[in-house]
Formats: structure tokens, sequence, C-alpha cells
């Protein structure tokens, strides 16, 4: 083989790698999926009672209804009550209701929401919306529910009757999980 075609082979080959390592950084989030059995993604957002930033490292231990939801999202309000009267049922250290707000706006928007419907699980507020990206969310509300070691085991898209008998069961289970 002559120098030439050694440096066309040697450059092709390199271009090809490159190439290929770029394809995969570029396709791994479409690949790597978040899911039931997968690894619920580690998250921070603003604590809208303290304002203090809170992450999914803190709820470790403990079992999690993960709710990403919008102040401007219909079937979200319509979701909240059921959010609510989950959490009143069975809120506690073993589980805890997690709505992460993604509003673009203020947190005292966020807070006049909660106000109006009288919410009293945790709110956290997300302006960035980083969290829709690491959740792979398609749109609000989505729900995750994540066991007490951090592995997802139910996904919801859209609203759900989070007090019904079947989520209800559902919740219960993995709190007696130990």
């Amino acid at each position: 083989m002559t120098n030439g075609r050694q440096w066309s082979v040697t450059l092709g080959v390199a271009m090809a790698v490159v190439f290929g390592v770029a394809l995969a950084i570029k396709i791994r989030p479409q690949v790597d999926l978040v899911g039931v059995g997968s690894r619920a993604p580690e998250f921070t957002a603003t604590d809208l009672a303290s304002g203090r930033l809170k992450r999914l490292a803190d709820y470790r231990g403990t079992v999690v209804l993960l709710n990403v939801w919008a102040t401007w999202c219909q079937p979200c309000r319509v979701e909240m009550p059921s959010l609510e009267r989950l959490s009143r049922r069975l809120g506690g250290a073993d589980f805890r209701v997690v709505a992460v707000s993604v509003d673009e706006q203020g947190p005292a928007v966020v807070a006049r929401f909660t106000q109006d419907l009288g919410l009293s699980f945790e709110i956290l507020h997300d302006r960035s919306g980083a969290i829709q990206r690491l959740y792979q969310t398609t749109g609000v509300p989505e729900s995750f529910v994540i066991d007490r070691d951090g592995v997802i085991i139910k996904k919801v898209i859209g609203p759900a009757e989070w007090d019904g008998p079947v989520n209800e069961t559902l919740i219960r289970r993995l709190i007696d999980a130990r």
C-alpha cells in the first residue's frame, strides 16, 4: 500500500471513530429510557415552603409519588385533589407525595395555585424544567412511583385518580415492603 493510501485509510478510520462516538453521545438519552424498572434520576428543585433546594436523595428510604405538573395545566388541576387525599391518608415518614412544578413564572404563581387548592403535600419548583429532560416527560402531568431504593415502579402519563383502590394498594404494598 502506498504512503498516500495509508494516510487515507487512517484518516477514514479516525473520522469513522469520531462520527461513531458523536452519534453514540447524541442518541444515548433516547436509548437510556427512564421508565419502570430504571433508577429514578437525581433532580434538584426549590422547596416552595422553605425556599431551600431539595433533591431526590433527600427522600432516600421513602416511597415517593413524584408528580411533574404546571399551574396552567387543566388536567393537573383536576388531579391535585386525589394527590392531596392520598397524601393525607398515607403520607408520613414512609411515603411522600412530591409535586414539582415546571412553571417558568416565579414561585408566587405556584404558591397561589397550591393555596387555592388547599394542598399540603410537598411542592417543589423547577423553573428551568430540567426535571422534564431528566425524566424524559412528554408533557404534564406525568407521575412516577418510586420505591425506597430509588427504582421507578410505576409511570403514569396524564392525570390519575391517585387515591383510587389500585394506586392506594400499590403504595401500601411499597410502604409495607421493608
